[in-house]
């Protein structure tokens, strides 16, 4: 609790205690005590000012003073319409007429309502300060040998090697240099699986370090590091707002100058009708007095703090879960998913692919046609090249591969030991012109041909992820509706990998390029409020994670571009966390829903009673303040989605 809060405690219990004095004593204190209290001291303009009216005045500041000069102070600035008004009009307008225990209590429960309010916002935003802590501001530098001095992390430049002892955090993104440890990645992944850090492995800014010390070469600088990039979206996710905060926006600039009309009309109009005669009920002291009343029921601060303070928690518990949604926008398009198309590798797929068989043409030897393969994709960095690297086992030496030309969806051709090497799928044997024999094999085919002629072929596998299918049932139960997978793949491993974990529409043999027309057309295809997602690893499939309603990178720890292409990015491999974000963004826009309806329908009930004077001001003072704070209860409720 801030300071500010723990004084306004003490500000409305003196308030609420002044009250309750005055009208004790008055009614039950000692021997003429009562009369005193109601015996008058001095007049101002025909008003008479006894003790008791005194000590409600007292505790009517006491409680609302900075209410009433934030509406004065708006007012100055030509923004009249706003709260802060209503709340003044309708609670000084109530003690004017003489109900002051009214007038007081309107003012102490809403800043009541508005205390809550600010304990419920603290609560979200030390959930987004906890997810902040992820990132020291230090790190400690080698200055001499053996010397090491902590310094500020925005001035280490990448190459400095850190320090990183037992219990601390990383600071930097880098490579470990020196030192065994466990890291623990949960900050970043919502996961507590700790992971093995030793020489040669990438450890990334944010994970902390559990066991031994750890010297780390920096690959990146202070700002461009994962755990900066992380904190900037989260930080940023407030400014995109989605369709329900623009509309509650809209609706509170024109309904707080309305209904202060429809007060200004309540209080005149009927009065005025009765003293011509036409006869209306009760006169001028009435009709203002339900004014007042209708003014404190109408004010719309339920609605304006729930609906952002909804999102806010959605955002900040999903992150806390490894789940980073760019916004608001993001969630609410997200709650309305039922197609879900996925990337076959990194996605489905672990994206660890190993060679299986090597099927050799007869002139050539199995070491050979390895060996050929390995050294045309030399240079690539697909998996599938870092496959037959690790099956060749011996170091490249790339002075022998020359003219090398990468040619997207087909494969690689170039020189190698000045002999015509090309190694790709089918479509690459066909543009070349080569003859090659077709492999109807589960998974992925690389052709090889050397000088012209067929050189045989090799086989290599992706390994499914453990918790594919329970993945895609998952999604299922969420509603979503239709399971689309695109890859490069030949169709008879696509639908057998679909088959293994339950998707029920495969789009086979596709170029990078097709990935997008695919998408398109399953846009096209869409109906009503229904959105489609796709799931990418967020490295190669940054036009496609654009172009879709909502694109989601998974498994993107440390990757640039996911962070960058998607509006959703998965900060880890699991793909249940596809279902547990659609569903964390369903549970947040129900609890936006249960809120307008909510308020909106009592506020309505309750401005029909007000106006036919059957709703008193204890009633209004509960449609304003006691559905604010059961709003803000409700919103509260978005933080909780751990086990969702």
């Amino acid at each position: 609790m801030t300071r500010k809060q723990k004084i306004m405690i003490i500000r409305l219990a003196v308030s609420a205690a002044i009250l309750a004095a005055v009208r004790i004593i008055a009614a039950a204190g000692p021997a003429g005590a009562g009369a005193w209290f109601g015996a008058g001291i001095f007049t101002i303009g025909g008003a008479v000012f006894t003790p008791a009216v005194i000590a409600d005045i007292a505790a009517y500041l006491t409680a609302g003073y900075d209410i009433i000069w934030k509406a004065a102070k708006n007012i100055a600035h030509g923004q009249v319409f706003d709260e802060n008004f209503l709340m003044m009009v309708a609670s000084v307008g109530a003690m004017v007429m003489g109900e002051r225990l009214e007038g007081c209590a309107v003012m102490v429960l809403y800043q009541v309502g508005e205390l809550f309010q600010g304990i419920a916002v603290g609560k979200s935003r030390r959930s987004i300060s906890d997810l902040m802590d992820i990132r020291p501001d230090t790190a400690n530098v080698e200055v001499t040998p053996g010397q090491w001095d902590e310094v500020d992390a925005e001035d280490v430049e990448p190459g400095t090697v850190i320090l990183v002892r037992p219990g601390e955090r990383v600071p930097i993104d880098g490579i470990v240099t020196e030192g065994k440890s466990t890291i623990d990645t949960s900050a970043l992944t919502g996961e507590s699986l700790p992971r093995e850090a030793e020489p040669g492995a990438k450890v990334l800014s944010g994970c902390l370090n559990m066991a031994g010390t750890l010297k780390i070469e920096t690959t990146a600088a202070f700002g461009e590091s994962t755990a900066s990039k992380i904190l900037d979206l989260v930080e940023n996710a407030g400014s995109r707002k989605s369709e329900s905060e623009k509309f509650i926006t809209k609706f509170a600039r024109y309904y707080t100058p309305a209904v202060c009309a429809g007060a200004l009309v309540l209080a005149v109009l009927p009065p005025l009708i009765r003293m011509y005669g036409m006869g209306l009920g009760p006169m001028w002291s009435d009709w203002v007095f339900r004014a007042l009343t209708f003014l404190v029921i109408s004010c719309p601060c339920a609605l304006v703090i729930s609906i952002p303070l909804s999102f806010f928690g959605g955002i900040g518990g999903a992150g806390r879960q490894g789940i980073l949604i760019k916004g608001s926008n993001f969630m609410e398009t997200l709650s309305n998913v039922r197609t879900v198309v996925f990337d076959k590798t990194g996605t489905v797929t672990k994206g660890n692919f190993e060679v299986t068989a090597i099927e050799p043409a007869g002139y050539m030897s199995r070491d050979r046609l390895l060996e050929n393969a390995a050294y045309i994709e030399s240079f690539s960095s697909h998996p599938i090249s870092e496959s037959l690297r690790r099956a060749y086992g011996h170091d490249i030496d790339q002075s022998r591969v020359t003219d090398t030309e990468e040619i997207g969806g087909h494969g690689v051709v170039g020189k190698v030991d000045g002999t015509e090497v090309a190694a790709g799928n089918m479509k690459l044997m066909r543009k070349l012109g080569i003859e090659a024999v077709g492999q109807d094999r589960a998974g992925t085919v690389v052709y090889v041909a050397a000088g012209g002629e067929y050189a045989g072929s090799i086989l290599i596998a992706d390994e499914l992820k453990p918790n594919a299918a329970e993945a895609m049932r998952d999604l299922t139960d969420s509603g979503v509706s239709r399971l689309v997978m695109l890859t490069g793949d030949n169709r008879k491993t696509a639908e057998e990998i679909a088959g293994e974990v339950g998707i029920n529409e495969v789009r086979a043999e596709l170029l990078p390029a097709d990935k997008v027309k695919n998408v398109e057309e399953l846009l096209d295809e869409e109906t009503g409020k229904d959105r489609l997602a796709f799931v990418g690893d967020g490295i190669n499939d940054a036009p496609v994670l654009s172009r879709a309603d909502i694109g989601i990178a998974m498994g993107a720890l440390g990757s640039d571009a996911a962070i960058e292409a998607a509006d959703v990015v998965l900060m880890d491999d699991d793909p249940m966390k596809i279902s547990k974000a659609i569903r964390i963004a369903r549970k947040c826009l129900r609890i936006v829903k249960q809120n307008i309806v909510f308020a909106l329908a009592v506020k309505g009930i309750c401005l029909v009673l007000g106006a036919l004077g059957i709703a008193n001001m204890w009633m209004a003072i509960f449609a304003d303040t006691g559905v604010m704070i059961i709003a803000v209860i409700n919103a509260g409720r978005a933080l909780m989605v751990k086990n969702i």
